[in-house]
């Protein structure tokens, strides 16, 4: 019985990858055209979810959206959520509408056909590197003027398996204080469960999301910034284990 999980499980993995490539090949004329020009993005960042839609349909996760506020379509924010699947790039863009820039690792520009494209819309980061890091400053800065948003996973990388939810870092909480842009706290309950790095694990189900209220960063300063990196992780970390209860 076990080998015919395993077997799923094979299959499953690889038609995730077949579902992360086969829409941008058939999306490829317009996704081009979308990152001709910084302009376009919005329409690109359209393409992007209809993109992350197919991935979650197609590997049978229903996404569950509970709304404590909703982001108003002319402002910008800080979207941060807990990192533990590669599924949580699909779901973050599945339950925002307001177009955003994700910050992210450098490396993941080498995934073959996505990292074309991540590359040329997202704001990349050499976590090793200081200089990499500052220049992510400037180009929020930029984004933010063009009217975008930010998302961030503030935990820098997937923790492990037996981790709840790691450590923050301070970045993205500098980046809202600078730009005095309010922080959107979003829990994502079931990745880990559904789709983790762990090779053989997941399968279709739901995907809870809670969207808690945003915290006001006006009138904040950089030495503030730990304060809000803890309030912030706690609202999630509390919405975690709530979550595990059901």
């Amino acid at each position: 019985m076990k080998i015919f999980k395993y077997i799923f499980w094979l299959l499953y993995r690889i038609w995730f990858y077949i579902l992360v490539a086969l829409p941008i090949i058939l999306l490829f004329p317009l996704l081009i055209i979308s990152i001709l020009k910084e302009e376009w993005y919005p329409f690109f960042f359209k393409l992007a979810r209809l993109w992350a839609k197919i991935i979650l349909i197609g590997m049978g996760f229903r996404w569950m959206i509970q709304r404590e506020q909703t982001p108003e379509r002319s402002k910008s924010y800080m979207f941060i959520a807990n990192h533990t699947s590669m599924t949580d790039i699909m779901l973050m863009l599945v339950s925002v509408k307001n177009p955003f820039v994700f910050v992210g690792k450098m490396e993941l520009a080498k995934i073959p056909l996505f990292g074309f494209f991540y590359k040329r819309t997202c704001i990349l980061v050499d976590r090793s590197s200081e200089k990499s890091r500052k220049g992510v400053f400037l180009r929020a800065q930029k984004r933010l003027k063009q009217g975008l948003s930010i998302c961030i996973f503030p935990e820098g990388g997937v923790p492990e398996e037996h981790i709840l939810l790691d450590e923050f870092k301070d970045g993205a909480f500098r980046l809202a204080i600078n730009h005095q842009i309010p922080i959107v706290p979003m829990t994502f309950a079931d990745n880990k469960k559904r789709f983790s790095y762990t090779f053989f694990s997941g399968g279709p189900g739901r995907m809870r999301v809670k969207i808690h209220k945003f915290i006001n960063t006006e009138g904040l300063a950089i030495k503030d910034t730990k304060t809000l990196n803890e309030k912030t992780r706690g609202i999630i970390y509390s919405q975690l284990l709530g979550f595990s209860k059901n």
